[in-house]
């Protein structure tokens, strides 16, 4: 396997899916023209807006997220993950069926290599005086997270944005033999600026995993401002790209020996010796 240049998308998602998708092509785009072959968008790429709208549109924002991703991933001959967007659980337009967070990684033929249903939701009063209660109008996904394996790109483990906090998963997804974690997310401004770049780090550390993730930024809506901060990390917890505070795209080499290294060096996934369930 050779080293490539992977892309962390960021972009400021609203209730808007044709705009959104539009915005997330051009920063796809952008990407592709500095180098990237594996390009990643952020959690809610297609939909960022009020939870009941989003139900009610979820069978035409599943819909046109699907084909957008199967159309740009042929489009650019790229691996391109869409980082989550709503699937109803059931047929049919009900603004008060529930849905799942979707995440769907889809290869430059167009087609399907891993989905992942999100299965941490994110459920917290905040001390800012926002509430957040995904459970509301999302289903939790009830199977483990896929790792794609690839002779291109490595072994590429799935998961979104608020099962950051759990590193079980991640230790899951390692002992499946992922060596780069996807982690897109739509990371609230008031929790990101003190946790999201440590979470992201220990991911990547723990697991001797470079660490890929796109991310929301700026105002979505009234009340609702996401951190930004889209990050490559290697796996010995460098940041190698970060997209700042506004919309942008984080690019950086994956290189396999880099990997390779740092498990020699940090044998740490050879000494586990504590198991649970």
């Amino acid at each position: 396997m050779k080293s490539y240049l992977a892309a962390a998308v960021q972009m400021t998602s609203i209730a808007d899916v044709d705009k959104n998708l539009a915005q997330a092509e051009d920063l796809v785009q952008l990407a592709v023209n500095r180098g990237a072959e594996l390009v990643c968008l952020p959690e809610n790429f297609s939909f960022l807006g009020d939870e009941s709208e989003k139900s009610r549109l979820a069978v035409e924002i599943a819909a046109k997220s699907e084909k957008f991703l199967t159309t740009i991933a042929q489009r650019y001959q790229i691996l391109l993950l869409g980082g989550g967007f709503p699937v109803p659980a059931a047929n049919g337009n009900d603004a008060k069926q529930k849905m799942y967070n979707t995440a769907l990684l889809v290869g430059n033929t167009g087609e399907e290599l891993a989905r992942y249903r999100k299965m941490h939701l994110f459920d917290v009063n905040l001390p800012d005086g926002n509430t957040y209660h995904e459970s509301a109008t999302i289903l939790a996904g009830n199977e483990a997270p896929p790792v794609y394996r690839s002779d291109k790109y490595g072994n590429l483990g799935l998961s979104v944005c608020y099962d950051v906090r759990f590193p079980e998963l991640y230790r899951y997804l390692s002992k499946q033999g992922a060596d780069i974690l996807f982690v897109p997310a739509a990371f609230t401004a008031f929790t990101g600026k003190d946790h999201w770049q440590v979470l992201l780090q220990a991911r990547a550390i723990e697991n001797t995993s470079y660490v890929i993730a796109p991310a929301q930024v700026g105002n979505h809506t009234p009340r609702r401002q996401s951190h930004g901060h889209a990050m490559i990390i290697d796996p010995w917890g460098i940041v190698l790209a970060d997209a700042g505070d506004r919309s942008g795209v984080a690019i950086a080499e994956i290189q396999p020996s880099r990997i390779d290294q740092i498990r020699r060096q940090m044998p740490c996934l050879q000494h586990r010796t504590f198991a649970y369930q």
